[in-house]
């Protein structure tokens, strides 16, 4: 049995704890409110109320971490606003705040649930050796991020970084449905399951491959205009109409890594 604590219980954290709690493991859960501990709790989860600010920590943070092997930091960072300038750096410094907490605790190993985006809008294939090139805040401050914890040497960090999320519940097409002249048509989509991020992450964990990076992407990547208006038909929604005009967008990340490394079958009939 391991004992884990998952910073941040939301779409992935939650299914996440059920499923290792399911397998056998002790399991803690954070959440920023207060509403969800007993949400948390109904599911066996061992629930911590813990907020990270930019200039400070919860004080219940020690007791979450107590007694974990290993810290899942699964937080957002929050930056799609247009305040640049006031949030700039805030994520890094969340992460950076939590490092001594996790230095003086028992956890050795940390997953990091980082995100394609810090590629920015490279073109070609793009597997864990191509360099981040974020264009977005968030994809800088996620590659600022994951250096901050993989330099530390108290403690073993992997990365992993999804593509697009996608689940029974969140399906893009929804909010493209009936919408026209939708951009880039013949870009490639590189999308994830809920249930594929849940698969890799417990392998990573029952396979103990630390100190590694994997890019988390579904190994088919049809056109953004063939995707969406296949699903928009499976849903029976309003078709997307898509732009004639062609992108020169033909970014496709590789899932080699997951599939050889770990040994990963993508479960493809659930997208």
């Amino acid at each position: 049995m391991k004992k884990i604590s998952i910073l941040g219980c939301g779409w992935l954290g939650l299914p996440l704890a059920k499923k290792l709690i399911a397998e056998g493991n002790f399991v803690k859960g954070s959440t920023t409110s207060e509403n969800k501990l007993s949400i948390l709790e109904s599911f066996k989860i061992n629930p911590f109320l813990v907020t990270l600010e930019s200039e400070s920590v919860s004080e219940t943070i020690n007791d979450f971490l107590a007694e974990s092997d290993i810290l899942i930091i699964d937080i957002p960072p929050k930056l799609r606003g247009n305040n640049p300038d006031t949030e700039k750096k805030v994520f890094v410094e969340k992460i950076t705040n939590l490092i001594p907490f996790i230095e003086k605790s028992s956890v050795k190993k940390v997953l990091f649930v980082s995100s394609t985006s810090v590629y920015g809008n490279e073109n070609g294939l793009i597997t864990e050796k191509t360099n981040p090139n974020p264009d977005t805040e968030s994809g800088k401050q996620l590659v600022l991020a994951e250096a901050v914890l993989q330099n530390n040497s108290a403690f073993n960090t992997t990365v992993i970084r999804f593509g697009g999320l996608i689940g029974e519940d969140r399906q893009p097409v929804k909010h493209l449905s009936g919408k026209e002249n939708l951009e880039n048509p013949d870009a490639p989509v590189n999308l994830i399951h809920q249930n594929d991020c849940i698969g890799v992450i417990l392998e990573i964990i029952n396979q103990s491959k630390w100190n590694e990076i994997f890019n988390a992407v579904a190994p088919f990547h049809p056109t953004r205009e063939v995707y969406y208006t296949q699903k928009a038909l499976d849903l029976n929604l309003k078709l997307p109409k898509f732009s004639s005009e062609k992108s020169n967008i033909k970014k496709v990340l590789s899932s080699e890594k997951v599939e050889t490394v770990l040994n990963y079958k993508f479960q493809l009939q659930n997208y």
